[in-house]
């Protein structure tokens, strides 16, 4: 489940949900989490959410009446498969160097009928979607990632640009975005390992626009009101939080909160006031987190295992014959795992320095599994797209349930790791 706060005391709350539509509704104070109650939510539904989801909704307590969802369309266009997918992950959950979302899209809009998933578009994937008239393919790493000056043919990128652009095929790439989300590739992976305490190593959090603090002390009563009603005509001023505590003197020590757009307007405002200006402190607030998501995970295991064990579980969970392990100093086979750090794809960044018995990841330099063995720590290398892979398997059923039946999602069968075991 996503939660997203965007308001304060009485204003809209917004949550986002795995289950293809979002609810809004009205709070009494700021929650980081809300419970949902049936006399107090609105729904904003999907139109296209699929008809296997009502059961699960009403379970839960959200939906009324069937008639509140339509039965999902036996056409769905571009725009609407693309709404699925942000709703299932949002974009706003990847990193900000990344380059996620639609990377390609069709000058002529038309119905989809295929999806393709692919860990990475290469041209045997782009001749497999072809083959099968594929009119979307959502590929895990972006196949587009820095700026292009040309279209080329000597450039296998490029070359796979004009070949979707020619051919009508559109591309998605949610990539870190599904990482970070709750319940995606790297909880996918700890997974693997049994059941356990699971925590995210490096937060998300919610994105909008950043807030500042002021605070300043107004002497009486009659000050304040001036104040406020000056900071009202900034604006979005409607979005601003605002306390005041009453001291000792029986001046107010206030508390506004406003984003950055609006900061230097209720600066000036508070600088023209000798009480407020002399006591004025500007501190930038925190973006709450999203509980859940986030960069890595760390499993403190409730059934530990030995370094055997868990590299067995892993091969059976990534559906690989070979992994690569590095014991830590003073381990062995039999030594026992029970906190493992995880994070798909090049993990060394995330989990480097993480306190665990075993780091699993797809790739780390020498140095990097040099570390972590002089520390103790025993390390497992699957290769960078072996780690990411075996969640199309997992995104495909969710995507399938979300989405009419006349769309047929595939999983290519041409992707694979560039490196093999010889």
């Amino acid at each position: 489940m996503f939660v997203t706060c965007r308001e304060f005391s009485g204003r809209l709350f917004h949550l986002g949900f795995n289950l293809g539509c979002s609810i809004s509704f009205k709070t009494s104070t700021f929650l980081p989490i809300a419970q949902l109650s049936a006399l107090s939510c609105s729904l904003s539904h999907h139109p296209l959410l699929s008809a296997s989801r009502i059961p699960a909704l009403r379970s839960a307590g959200v939906i009324r009446y069937l008639s509140d969802f339509p039965h999902p369309t036996a056409n769905m266009d571009l725009k609407g498969v693309l709404e699925v997918l942000e709703q299932l992950a949002p974009l706003s959950l990847a990193e900000s160097w990344d380059n996620v979302g639609l990377l390609v899209e069709p000058s002529e809009p038309r119905p989809i009928k295929t999806i393709l998933l692919t860990n990475d578009l290469t041209a045997a994937v782009m001749d497999e979607a072809v083959a099968m008239n594929c009119d979307l393919i959502v590929s895990y790493h972006p196949p587009l990632f820095r700026p292009f000056k040309r279209l080329l043919q000597k450039d296998w990128k490029q070359r796979l640009a004009v070949r979707a652009i020619e051919g009508g095929i559109a591309i998605f790439s949610p990539h870190t975005s599904w990482d970070s989300v709750e319940g995606g590739v790297n909880d996918w992976i700890v997974g693997g390992m049994g059941s356990g305490k699971v925590s995210v190593l490096s937060q998300a959090h919610s994105s909008g626009p950043q807030k500042h603090r002021l605070e300043f002390l107004c002497v009486n009563d009659e000050e304040l009101n001036s104040l406020s009603e000056q900071i009202r005509l900034i604006e979005g001023s409607e979005n601003f939080q605002c306390s005041a505590i009453r001291n000792e003197s029986g001046g107010q020590q206030v508390n506004l909160i406003c984003n950055s757009l609006a900061l230097t307007a209720a600066v000036q405002i508070l600088v023209s006031n000798p009480h407020a200006s002399g006591s004025l402190n500007i501190t930038q607030v925190q973006q709450p987190p999203l509980l859940g998501c986030g960069q890595g995970r760390l499993s403190v295991l409730d059934e530990p295992v030995s370094v055997s064990t868990a590299v067995q579980k892993m091969k059976t969970h990534l559906g690989l014959p070979h992994l690569r392990l590095a014991l830590g100093d003073q381990q062995t086979l039999d030594s026992l795992v029970k906190t493992v750090a995880v994070c798909a794809g090049s993990g060394a960044s995330v989990i480097q320095g993480v306190k665990a018995d075993l780091y699993i990841t797809g790739e780390m330099s020498h140095h990097e599994v040099l570390d972590a063995v002089s520390k103790g720590t025993s390390v497992i290398l699957s290769d960078h797209s072996n780690s990411e892979r075996g969640f199309l398997a997992v995104f495909k059923q969710r995507l399938n349930a979300c989405l009419a039946d006349t769309i047929t999602v595939a999983i290519s069968q041409k992707d694979q790791d560039p490196l093999q075991v010889v």
